[in-house]
């Protein structure tokens, strides 16, 4: 990602992608082949539309936790929105300069789930007396990026992991993945015009051995038309949990967004389209799909 400032922000998500980007093989993989392409010339080229984040929804932890390392570096809470079936709440935050990525986060309801799977996250989380970020100095980057790699609670066992995957993929993910980045998303407008709609982007995608997630189609379109999303199926991770017990589970994947020009603007030539006349903002349904790209529905493609 290349910013045109250097401020602490711009830092922390610095060294979240870093640490992401190693985590994740087809992050290398995809800026690889963008590059070989003729796309961008290295990954600071790819614009980066927005980073998502995943929360449990209990006390000192969620949202309300999560979002007050955004909002200390500018960054503006905007809409809110929930997702029924998966029993989750999410909102997006505005960036305080057009260089910097969205940023979506996410909280598992918690206390919706049965009182079997709210025990066994409770006895995790429970660990966590106070709100971990209050205890961090918002102004370190470093400090911030190591928070971000904390481990929060107990390495969970293996039988407590299946219990949560079978009622909510969700809660599995998080109780293992805690909060590591979750995905970065390709801003694919803004591409050269042989790759700047998803229908030819998804195709380059598959050329090179991406899977793709088909829930709901491999594009996501938002209800305006204006909002077109796409992803990788999550890179599978070798999941060390207690006792010794190892298996594969979702790590992190890739999105990919294409963000329509406003109605009053669509006369104007691509180059001197800006960020603010591009449709904005989330979209439920679109998010419903996104989140399904760890869900083992998805993750039998991706051998």
């Amino acid at each position: 990602m290349k910013f045109s400032t250097n401020s602490t922000m711009t830092k922390i998500l610095d060294e979240l992608f870093s640490t992401y980007s190693k985590r994740v093989p087809n992050v290398r993989k995809i800026t690889s082949e963008m590059v070989k392409n003729g796309m961008v010339k290295d990954q600071n080229e790819i614009i980066n539309d927005h980073v998502a984040f995943r929360t449990m929804g209990v006390k000192n932890l969620g949202i309300n936790s999560f979002e007050k390392i955004f909002l200390a570096h500018g960054y503006e809470k905007r809409d809110f929105f929930h997702f029924k079936v998966k029993k989750l709440d999410a909102y997006w935050y505005a960036p305080p300069t057009p260089d910097l990525p969205r940023i979506f986060i996410s909280e598992l309801k918690v206390d919706l789930l049965s009182k079997k799977v709210r025990k066994i996250i409770r006895k995790y989380t429970d660990s966590v007396i106070s709100d971990p970020v209050d205890q961090i100095n918002l102004n370190d980057a470093e400090a911030v990026s190591r928070f971000f790699q904390n481990t929060f609670w107990e390495l969970p066992s293996i039988e407590d992991y299946e219990a949560l995957l079978s009622e909510s993929e969700y809660a599995a993910w998080v109780i293992y993945n805690r909060y590591y980045l979750n995905h970065y998303t390709i801003s694919v407008h803004d591409l050269p015009d042989a790759y700047c709609s998803l229908e030819r982007f998804n195709e380059f995608l598959k050329s090179i051995g991406i899977v793709l997630n088909s829930s709901g189609g491999e594009i996501k379109i938002s209800k305006d038309k204006l909002l077109r999303q796409s992803s990788s199926v999550a890179n599978k991770i070798t999941a060390n949990f207690s006792g010794n017990e190892t298996r594969e589970i979702a790590g992190s994947y890739v999105e990919f967004a294409e963000r329509g020009v406003l109605q009053q603007f669509t006369h104007l030539p691509k180059s001197e389209i800006t960020r603010e006349q591009r449709r904005e903002g989330f979209e439920t349904g679109n998010a419903d799909r996104i989140f399904e790209s760890t869900f083992t529905s998805q993750l039998k493609k991706n051998k």
